[in-house]
């Protein structure tokens, strides 16, 4: 295993689903992490981060509000990088797109690359998704997706589909802000993101799986790719470490049919009313 004793990475949204297992897997190979999270004050959000090992002398906590500059600069200020996972991710109804998606997704991203740049950041790792990838009707079934396909912003507009349109958004900000800006940028683009849970509060993708064992979940057919919490979080620690990771990485384990999904949920867990 690497060793980068001494060596400071950021880590945005530390206390979240895939944040916290980034914060896990650095600590356990030497690094000192700075991890974002939005209250200090809430036991919820860092318990489990300071529980960790390796937490009592390499791990700081930082506050941090997207949407304000100087909160990001502190806890980017003295890390060599910065994994930028902080986002937005609403799955019920969303009343306001524009405040409670849009601005904190592409206006916090580049806060954080602002940051990363004025304070001699080498590199950034940032989460995308495979919906900034494959929603709309480009997504077609003899169609191969991969890292040069891009979802459809006006689909996503006419439908409704805010947490598409904001990582789509916010990922092509940031590859226009590197562009210009001459930082070193690499994306991580994982799909429905399942596992285990370390903070004490279920994520948006699993809530999912929550509804469907509560019997509340009816949807439409859709493919859906999954992928395990521990891969996505290796895989951003990876692509931190080797430079010759560049450009866009889909992070997904397979592919399959909304109603298979459910029907393999029905099949592990019959004492459960799955609908189908």
């Amino acid at each position: 295993m690497v060793n980068r004793e001494g060596e400071v990475v950021c880590v945005t949204g530390g206390s979240g689903f895939i944040g916290s297992w980034i914060v896990h897997f650095l600590l356990r190979r030497g690094y000192t992490v700075h991890a974002t999270v939005k209250n200090l004050g809430d036991e919820k959000e860092t318990k489990h981060l300071e529980a960790m090992e390796g937490a009592d002398s390499r791990l700081r906590l930082f506050q941090m509000d997207l949407l304000r500059y100087d909160s990001i600069a502190a806890a980017v200020s003295g890390a060599a990088g910065v994994i930028h996972v902080a986002s937005p991710c609403v799955v019920d109804e969303v009343h306001d797109p524009q405040r409670e998606l849009l601005d904190p997704a592409v206006r916090g991203t580049i806060n954080v690359l602002t940051a990363a740049k004025e304070l001699g950041v080498r590199r950034v790792v940032v989460t995308s998704s495979i919906s900034a990838m494959v929603a709309g009707p480009n997504c077609m079934a003899d169609a191969v997706m991969n890292e040069d396909c891009w979802a459809d912003e006006e689909y996503c507009k006419h439908n409704g589909l805010w947490y598409p349109l904001s990582k789509i958004l916010a990922e092509k900000a940031a590859w226009e802000f590197a562009e210009k800006n001459g930082l070193d940028i690499v994306v991580v683009n994982p799909g429905t993101v399942m596992g285990t849970i370390i903070p004490p509060a279920i994520n948006a993708s699993m809530l999912l799986t929550l509804r469907l064992l509560q019997g509340t979940e009816v949807s439409e057919n859709f493919f859906m790719g999954y992928v395990h919490v521990k891969d996505v979080a290796l895989a951003h620690v990876l692509v931190h470490e080797n430079t010759a990771a560049t450009g866009r990485h889909l992070c997904v384990e397979s592919l399959s049919r909304y109603d298979d999904f459910a029907a393999k949920i029905a099949e592990l867990y019959p004492e459960y009313k799955v609908p189908r």
